[in-house]
């Protein structure tokens, strides 16, 4: 059997991420309200190079939390969430539904065409919910926080989807995340 690694994670995502829809459907949607998301999801912080921020996921009716503590300690000063994600090849935009304190973060996403990289593109959340919607031409390619040349982004080729917050906001933050929406 001939099965490759997007189609596996199309599975997988679409299983056990809580991904809504017909997999050949315009509009797919990855409910965060679902407990069970919470153990696909996973936190990296600054720890990997000797900072000592925190950050956890938290599991909500309303949708997860990504909670936590960013130090500038021992040069840290960020935390970072990830999940598995897979769009359709027609995607046009994504859509996330957020909500928290105002403060400034950044919607990643990782394709396996340029592994070592990130595509950012930053928002501001707010106490109420709102929808960002974000377009490919929207997001910037980084390396560590540096900007660099990589291949232009399609959503298709995303393999993982998640949130940072860094820029020097050292202290508590708490962002609520409700859905994400391929548009």
């Amino acid at each position: 059997m001939n099965i490759n690694r997007r189609k596996i994670l199309s599975i997988i995502t679409a299983h056990a991420v809580g991904w809504t829809g017909l997999s050949l459907a315009k509009e797919m949607t990855m409910d965060f309200r679902s407990v069970q998301e919470v153990r696909f999801g996973r936190t990296v912080n600054d720890g990997v190079m000797g900072g000592v921020s925190k950050s956890s996921l938290r599991p909500d009716p309303e949708g997860v939390f990504f909670e936590g503590s960013v130090s500038l300690a021992n040069n840290g000063g960020f935390a970072s969430m990830r999940f598995p994600a897979s769009f359709p090849q027609q995607t046009n935009s994504l859509e996330l539904v957020v909500r928290g304190e105002s403060k400034r973060y950044k919607f990643i996403l990782r394709t396996e065409k340029a592994s070592q990289l990130v595509y950012e593109s930053d928002f501001v959340a707010s106490t109420t919910w709102q929808s960002h919607r974000f377009k490919a031409e929207e997001f910037k390619s980084t390396f560590r926080g540096r900007l660099v040349q990589a291949p232009t982004l399609s959503f298709f080729d995303v393999s993982e989807v998640g949130i940072l917050i860094a820029d020097k906001q050292e202290g508590d933050f708490r962002l609520q995340i409700r859905t994400l929406t391929a548009l």
